[in-house]
């Protein structure tokens, strides 16, 4: 009889105890799955947020792009612009030295089928081209005869490859953006100034860009030996900077810093009808493995300086070099490229080339000569457009400066040792 009872009383302790198990797991289950949907609205809200932020105030221009061609797979191609604009009827010669729209950036990203890395091409704005129906003349001049569609068919033209999409961004949003980023820390290899009035000075090594000084930062020319060369590799150093700060877990993991961003730069952005906020985070999604790193950028291959029509300094193109560059795009090949010039470069060749070929030699040569070289202009007559480059300069000046003793946003953090080679 007693075993009988201790028979009997033990399953039932243990089936009482499976029940309290079951139900623990259950009610554990229940709890995260609460906290999983509060979770998902959360991110859903901020997400829903954004899109609606930037397909609300986004600006959108005729590019003349077909959307329902722009890439969801494949290699992707986007054409990203700085244009000189200061907003509606205030392009005109008095403000800026000459009338309508100019661009001192341009530059092709390339984003392979794979979506392994992402390639930034900058195009040297003096590069001899064959505009459509226009003849030969300087790419930047593509805009102000024949807009947005015009640049569009041009660049397609020179790379071979359709181009998906365009982005645009003036001076005010380009002071926004780095405002937003609280400032964008860029390796400076050569000291210089910019700036007519209340010059802007950037010491040699690790700087803090923002607003008007970032501005300056990546416009300035005059002050090197380089010229339009070193500029383009100030744009590309600041550009790498800018996604090294971006692609970031302390940004990307911090919604409301996201969303500062977007309200800062989307005012201020153009971009084709068929970028808006789905398709990006289309793009996000298939990009969402990129990292700092995995951000390729060079100038396209070109030749020397020389004078053009009426005296003009244009920049000859390098034919053979660049019907290499254009295959390598058509074949979605860019690595085997990029490694073939990285290869060419280790083997030193003859160290005949131009120095305006390579934006980083220049830059070394500009150093040397150029000091603390104040953004004064060149000696001797200007072109129309160093004429107008010098009025944009001076528009960008503010009345009570933007230099280190007035905002801070151009100090030296850090020795010129640093900067080895940036």
């Amino acid at each position: 009889m007693a075993h009988t009872e201790n028979h009997d009383y033990l399953p039932r302790r243990s089936r009482g105890r499976n029940r309290r198990r079951r139900h623990t797991v259950r009610n554990a289950l229940i709890v995260l799955a609460a906290l999983l949907v509060v979770v998902l609205v959360l991110v859903g809200v901020y997400v829903a947020s954004i899109a609606s932020t930037f397909n609300d105030k986004r600006q959108t221009v005729d590019a003349g792009i077909a959307t329902e061609q722009a890439a969801s797979d494949g290699a992707l191609n986007v054409l990203v612009m700085g244009s000189d604009s200061r907003g509606t009827g205030q392009d005109t010669a008095e403000n800026k030295g000459e009338d309508g729209e100019r661009s001192d950036t341009m530059m092709l990203v390339h984003v392979p089928e794979d979506r392994q890395n992402i390639v930034v091409m900058s195009i040297v704005r003096d590069l001899w081209v064959e505009i459509p129906g226009e003849g030969e003349r300087k790419v930047n001049s593509a805009l102000g005869l024949g807009g947005y569609p015009l640049v569009t068919a041009t660049v397609e033209d020179m790379f071979g490859v359709n181009v998906d999409h365009l982005a645009v961004i003036d001076f005010e949003g380009f002071n926004g953006l780095t405002e937003a980023l609280g400032g964008v820390e860029v390796c400076n290899p050569t000291v210089f100034s910019s700036g007519q009035v209340n010059p802007s000075y950037f010491p040699q090594g690790e700087i803090l860009l923002r607003g008007t000084d970032a501005l300056r930062y990546v416009r300035e020319r005059k002050a090197f030996l380089g010229g339009d060369f070193e500029r383009v590799a100030n744009q590309q150093r600041f550009v790498s900077a800018m996604v090294d700060q971006i692609l970031t877990v302390d940004t990307l993991a911090n919604p409301q810093r996201v969303m500062d961003v977007v309200n800062a730069i989307v005012p201020f952005i153009s971009v084709d009808e068929g970028l808006d906020a789905a398709t990006i985070a289309g793009y996000g999604l298939q990009l969402n493995g990129i990292r700092s790193g995995d951000v390729e950028t060079f100038t396209i291959p070109h030749g020397p300086p020389a004078e053009g029509p009426g005296g003009a300094s244009i920049v000859l193109q390098d034919e053979e070099a660049m019907a290499e560059l254009r295959q390598a795009l058509q074949q979605d090949r860019m690595d085997e490229y990029l490694a073939s010039d990285d290869s060419d470069d280790s083997d030193g060749s003859d160290g005949s080339e131009d120095a305006g070929t390579d934006p980083e030699a220049s830059a070394s040569d500009a150093a040397s000569a150029s000091g603390s070289a104040q953004a004064t202009g060149s000696p001797g007559g200007q072109t129309s457009d160093q004429a107008g480059d010098q009025a944009s300069e001076q528009a960008t000046d503010g009345p009570s400066g933007s230099g280190p003793a007035a905002t801070g946003s151009a100090s030296t953090q850090a020795p010129a040792s640093v900067c080895a080679g940036a």
